[in-house]
């Protein structure tokens, strides 16, 4: 981490819940599940076993992206998603305010990920030993230095969006790994789960969970 670990004091945000699922929006600093060491315990996922001591993790958003997250309550249930994820079948749209003007107005980018491995957790672009990782883009609005967009990951990988952005010239506002100077100075990482489709375990209907972007 970057920087001390001070995650939001804020109450636990329950956005749908049934037999099988829960839906959770994570606030910006808040890590998804613990990580090492005692003063990196606070997550999403201690949180909500708090309250639901059966629930279980599917996915994880990075520790400054806020937005939607998934959680199984049955074993059968985080099988049933983690292939989804597994299989792309899960869709996602993420909000993200840029630096500078993007254009075109849409566009695919295509860059396989890789670890940096003296400076992780940050990734880098590798062509010869990254993994396949593909995200669409789509403005939104832009202004004289900044421009909101919408971003359509088809795969997963580990600061997929942000590498993605910052290769096209434009990093995420706020991005503590990967913006510089003005970009870096937003009061937070720029980035926000916006909703997630999936199909639900138990009889496989289609559904979509959103939360309105904060910024």
């Amino acid at each position: 981490m970057t920087d001390a670990y001070s995650p939001p004091d804020t109450p636990l945000d329950i956005l749908y819940q049934d037999h099988e699922l829960l839906i959770a929006n994570k606030p910006a600093g808040l890590l998804s599940v613990p990580g090492k060491g005692a003063h990196l315990a606070d997550c999403l996922l201690s949180r909500v076993q708090a309250a639901f001591p059966e629930a279980l993790l599917v996915h994880r958003l990075d520790r400054d992206t806020s937005g939607v997250m998934v959680f199984a309550l049955t074993p059968n249930a985080q099988r049933h998603l983690g292939l989804q994820f597994e299989k792309r079948m899960v869709k996602k749209t993420y909000v993200a305010q840029v630096w500078g003007r993007l254009a075109p107005k849409t566009g695919t980018v295509d860059l396989p990920l890789i670890v940096d491995w003296p400076n992780r957790p940050k990734q880098m672009v590798d062509h010869e030993n990254g993994r396949a990782a593909v995200t669409d883009w789509r403005v939104v609005r832009s202004d004289e230095t900044t421009t909101r967009v919408r971003l359509y990951p088809k795969t997963g990988r580990s600061h997929q969006l942000r590498v993605h952005m910052l290769a096209l010239g434009h990093p995420i506002l706020g991005d503590p790994f990967y913006a510089e100077g003005a970009a870096r100075a937003a009061e937070r990482l720029m980035l926000h789960a916006e909703n997630l489709r999936l199909r639900h375990p138990d009889g496989g209907r289609g559904m979509s969970f959103s939360v309105k972007c904060p910024f």
